[in-house]
């Protein structure tokens, strides 16, 4: 396999504030996607870096009494504490106040300038009479002049993601003292984004070679406009003294404005890497380049990193990004994080309650895909995922049979047939290869987790525990404890990018190796084991009440309004209704029949329902009920499922429809395929054609959202 050489990013978190549960979706799902291409031998950098200029920062030194410098110095050591803390491996965390950024941001200045991209003129801006003090975009506040909604910041809507100057605010107010703001002029450089050759260059790029994710190009063409449109505006890049920031060479008094150097600092960082490791810079930035770069982003951020920044970078003589790859946002219990209900989660306090980190990887995977969805942190369904799926079934088959290997075989492994194994261990390895390429992260533990079920079904079948105490079935124990083991060790190659620590524990304490697994050990069988060290405890839902409190003491007070923070991701979170109070015994619905025993909401929790487009159907040929439906829910490959409605629906009338699925139901083999998931539908108590109706959500729902 010849190596691929590649650069990967992950957004610049503000050095303004904590690090909490929303930021680390994307550095976790970046991560993830790093270690896999590291595993298969590929020559992968990551690198980022705190995001250290404008004037939040300013003003939040000043209110502290030190240096924006001291600032930055410190919050660089507490992002970087909290990153290393959820094994998040940057090869390089940088910071953007550097030398290598400046270099780079004058040179691009400097380059666009020289052809004519670069415009000063004289502009009227929002100055607070009561701080004398130009406001930055972030620092005004007011009306969205799109469609009205309150409290948005100066430069986009957070609830219509619409763009705009601040000056088109309505009813504006200063963040800082809280004052109106006047309008004063002032001299401004300007990316003459709107020049044609920007336009023109844009249009291609953002169609081109999948650059963007569908939706992300559907968006970009929206704010492009149609061939012969000009839609795009100007960009400020610059900033008024007092500015904490770069001084542009030939403009005393006046500021690169900190998006301008941000996505630099992606440069700067990998710069700075370079003189560390040897590495020829050109060979990954240079216009030329052959090396693949990849950014991962929050879709807040895509204007900045699909317009602004390719546009820098093209006609400035440098390459563009291969892809970007934007997420959506962390709800908790289906909800923007809060602070007053203890869910505004920082990473520090999740580590303070000793909370095992790699939990969180698992469940943030577990719901990760390709597509720019927000995900939803419910705490009882991540107590129940984590406890069911890694202790329930992956832990288990090492904790139930490695004993038996070490007490009867001196830990060695034996295995009547080798190559079905290995064939079995290297289909596998590809399958989850591709999901994993995809950044498909759900399908790829959904199938991890299905390889476990048929190991643990093969244990339960086998009762290792029964054959131990029959001395003539010997060969039979170490067979199936074996071919267990080898389960383990191929299922703990596969989880290795979401669980390092973990599964490094297993390669190094179990199976007595010297390094971490690597994709290629997929090809090779285990021959012995050592005994068997506990290697990770259930969740209490008494750990989770402590971090719930935890937060919602040490975070109650307000946000300080003065002090706002951009960043270069906004971050949501979820949490289950409470359980319901017993009630009393119901009686029959009018044709349902009898209400089913109560349940708690952990139950259902546990239920993963998910809006379904029927991409195709047909009939099952020897089938008197089936229909065999393909159903898209947003993963990278629709589903297969067998459904008994064929006495009341004909196949071509569903194509197209939205239906609603149960998503993470075993899938079952049948004699006419694999059937992975199933449709719900409504019927009479004998379910007869009359009274089956297949659920149907309502208009404006997209498939893969998450019915709860």
């Amino acid at each position: 396999m010849t190596g691929r050489r590649i650069l990967v990013t992950s957004a610049l978190p503000y050095a303004n504030g904590p690090i909490h549960l929303g930021h680390l979706v994307e550095y976790i799902q970046t991560d993830i996607w790093v270690r896999f291409q590291k595993m298969r031998g590929h020559e992968c950098h990551y690198v980022c870096a705190d995001d250290t200029h404008g004037t939040p920062i300013m003003l939040r030194a000043e209110k502290e009494g030190i240096t924006p410098e001291a600032l930055i110095a410190r919050v660089h050591a507490e992002h970087s504490r909290d990153f290393a803390g959820f094994h998040v491996a940057f090869d390089n965390y940088y910071t953007t106040h550097s030398d290598e950024t400046r270099l780079y941001a004058e040179d691009i200045y400097a380059k666009l300038k020289a052809v004519g991209l670069v415009e000063v003129r004289s502009i009227e801006q929002y100055y607070d009479p009561l701080k004398s003090l130009f406001l930055p975009d972030r620092f005004i506040k007011g009306e969205c002049p799109k469609c009205g909604a309150k409290d948005q910041y100066g430069d986009s809507c957070e609830n219509c993601g619409a763009a705009y100057a601040p000056t088109d605010l309505r009813n504006p107010y200063s963040a800082v003292s809280g004052a109106t703001p006047v309008l004063k002029s002032s001299e401004h450089y300007f990316f003459r984004l709107s020049d044609a050759r920007c336009q023109d260059f844009l249009r291609r790029w953002t169609r081109e070679e999948q650059r963007l994710q569908p939706e992300a190009a559907n968006k970009m063409q929206e704010w492009l406009g149609a061939e012969g449109e000009n839609k795009l505006t100007d960009w400020d890049i610059s900033r008024d003294a007092p500015y904490f920031g770069f001084e542009i060479p030939d403009a005393p008094g006046k500021f690169f404005y900190v998006w301008l150097d941000a996505p630099i600092g992606y440069m700067g960082s990998f710069r700075n890497l370079c003189g560390k490791r040897g590495l020829d810079f050109d060979d990954y930035w240079g216009k030329d380049s052959q090396a693949e770069l990849y950014h991962f982003i929050g879709k807040d951020i895509l204007y900045f990193h699909a317009l602004f920044w390719p546009a820098e970078l093209a006609h400035a003589g440098y390459r563009t990004p291969t892809k970007v790859f934007a997420h959506g946002f962390l709800t908790v219990d289906g909800q923007k994080m809060s602070k007053s209900r203890g869910t505004f989660i920082t990473a520090d306090s999740y580590l303070q309650q000793d909370l095992n980190p790699e939990w969180l990887r698992y469940y943030f995977a577990a719901k990760l895909n390709s597509s720019m969805e927000d995900i939803d942190l419910n705490l009882d369904d991540f107590v129940a995922r984590v406890n069911s799926d890694l202790v329930g079934k992956y832990i288990n088959i090492a904790s139930r049979c490695a004993g038996f290997l070490v007490k009867f075989f001196d830990g060695k492994l034996a295995f009547a047939a080798t190559k079905p194994l290995l064939d079995g261990a290297v289909h596998s390895g590809q399958t989850l290869s591709e999901y994993y390429e995809a950044r498909n992260f759900s399908q790829a533990l959904r199938e991890i987790m299905a390889i476990a079920d048929r190991i643990n079904g093969e244990i339960a079948t086998a009762a290792p525990w029964t054959l131990a105490k029959d001395e003539t079935r010997r060969a039979a124990l170490h067979d199936i404890c074996s071919r267990a083991l080898h389960g383990f060790y191929v299922l703990s190659i596969l989880l290795r990018p979401v669980l390092p620590a973990l599964t490094s524990r297993v390669a190094r304490e179990l199976f007595g190796m010297e390094r971490d697994f690597a994709w290629n050990d997929l090809a090779a069988l285990p021959t012995r084991v050592n005994a068997y060290q506990h290697l990770m405890q259930r969740i209490e839902a008494r750990q989770i009440d402590a971090l719930v409190n935890a937060n919602r003491e040490s975070l109650a007070p307000a946000a300080d309004a003065h002090s706002p923070q951009r960043h270069a991701q906004h971050q949501q979170t979820q949490t289950a209704a409470p359980t319901p109070s017993p009630q009393p015994a119901r009686g029959e619905g009018e044709s349902g029949g009898a209400i089913a025993p109560m349940i708690g909401i952990e139950d259902f929790a546990k239920i993963d329902l998910r809006i379904a487009r029927i991409v195709d159907a047909g009939h099952v040929e020897g089938a008197e009920k089936l229909i065999r439906l393909s159903l898209d829910i947003g993963e990278a490959k629709p589903r297969q499922v067998f459904a008994g409605i064929k006495s009341a629906y004909d196949p071509a009338t569903l194509i197209g429809r939205l239906t609603v699925m149960v998503a993470n139901l075993a899938p079952r083999k049948m004699k006419f395929g694999l059937s992975d998931g199933m449709v719900l539908a409504a019927s009479d108590p004998e379910g007869k054609s009359s009274g089956l109706f297949l659920l149907s959500p309502d208009s404006g729902a997209q498939p893969g959202m998450r019915v709860k």
